[in-house]
């Protein structure tokens, strides 16, 4: 399943990979594509978006609805 995510406060490639590495953490075969400058998280992964939600603003970044 396919999701997309705004997410706020990501400002450079440490916010990337943290991002990259908590989803990839909740499921290890996500694929995982981020553009940094538009903010967007582009997931394809089995879980829910709720689940992959949670886990980015667990690393300290907010997630548009």
């Amino acid at each position: 399943m396919n999701n997309t995510f705004q997410v706020q406060g990501m400002t450079c490639g440490h916010c990337e990979m943290a991002v990259k590495k908590a989803i990839t953490r909740l499921d290890p075969e996500a694929k995982v594509a981020i553009d940094r400058p538009a903010g967007k998280v582009d997931v394809e992964s089995s879980k829910a978006r709720e689940e992959i939600a949670h886990v980015i603003a667990e690393e300290g970044y907010t997630v548009a609805a």
